[in-house]
């Protein structure tokens, strides 16, 4: 008789040891940069609820949208006014990444520490019909973006590589393909997931990917600051989206909201369109901000070789 009480204290005690078991919010929000009836907002849509398909208990995401494609607003408001509870998630883009590293005085937030929940990266090919030219050649006329646009670290591959190459700026998409074909340019950018079927319809041959495999095509190229910027903005015009939550997170939360994308990760590979990748937040590294000698070399090489400046 004496034994019962002993073993209800005792079991009190290890109840009150232990931590409770961590669970998702029952409501959260996703803010997604606009417009409302954009591909971020539309892929945001989908992306929730198979978040909430994904999730151990029942959770409800509602994605917000907030400010311009670019996602610098809606990360803005991220920065200022999201707490570390798992209540609020963020999509970002590589353009908001690359507004920072450029300089743009819109760009107000710090992402250091930022965590990853999951993403998506797309091919970023620049291409002509004919092989690019050697050096001492004349240069090649590249259409390319604005020079803000993450894109322009193909100019920069082509210059660390001696290739020679004029720009010719605020071209993309469709109207780039249309300089190609009247002979204004000789080569232009193919982004996003439709990059390689692009690529063999328009019968290009590939000049080079910002991809993984710069670093070692230019090891020894340029400024190791200008290599380093060259990098970090060739992942930011490969990253379609990124969904992040602040920094602070605690990290069994931020397991969960990871755990339910994986659900989210194997539904879009199933059905993946060719050329699209799918990260988990685990292999993404923290978001850190470059270090200023990196930013100012990028920044300096801009400003030299385009006459362009963020303010």
């Amino acid at each position: 008789m004496r034994r019962r009480p002993l073993l209800a204290a005792a079991a009190a005690t290890l109840l009150a040891a232990s931590p409770a078991r961590a669970v998702l919010p029952a409501a959260a929000e996703l803010l997604v940069p606009g417009p409302g009836d954009g591909p971020l907002a539309q892929w945001a849509v989908r992306l929730a609820a198979s978040l909430a398909r994904g999730a151990t208990t029942a959770v409800a995401l509602h994605p917000v949208v907030l400010g311009g494609p670019d996602g610098v607003t809606a990360a803005n408001r991220f920065a200022t006014a999201a707490a570390p509870d798992g209540r609020a998630l963020l999509v970002l883009p590589g353009a908001a990444l690359q507004a920072r590293l450029i300089g743009d005085p819109r760009a107000r937030f710090e992402a250091s520490g930022w965590l990853p929940v999951c993403g998506a990266e797309a091919p970023v090919l620049l291409a002509g019909p004919h092989a690019p030219p050697a050096r001492g050649a004349p240069p090649a006329r590249i259409a390319l973006p604005t020079p803000d646009h993450p894109g322009m670290a193909a100019l920069l591959a082509l210059d660390l590589l001696g290739v020679p190459a004029r720009p010719v700026a605020g071209l993309g998409g469709p109207a780039a393909e249309a300089a190609l074909r009247e002979g204004a340019v000789n080569a232009l950018l193919l982004q996003g997931a439709d990059a390689p079927a692009r690529l063999a319809a328009l019968g290009l041959q590939p000049w080079l990917a910002l991809d993984a495999a710069l670093g070692p095509l230019l090891e020894t190229a340029g400024p190791p600051e200008l290599r380093a910027a060259l990098l970090i903005a060739a992942a930011h015009a490969r990253l379609q989206a990124m969904v992040v939550l602040p920094a602070l997170t605690p990290g069994n939360t931020v397991a969960l909201w990871r755990g339910a994308a994986q659900r989210w990760v194997e539904e879009g590979r199933a059905a993946l369109v060719p050329g699209l990748r799918l990260l988990p937040g685990a292999e993404y590294p923290q978001l850190a901000p470059p270090p200023e000698s990196t930013s100012l070399a990028y920044r300096g090489w801009l400003q030299r070789r385009l006459g362009w400046r963020a303010d």
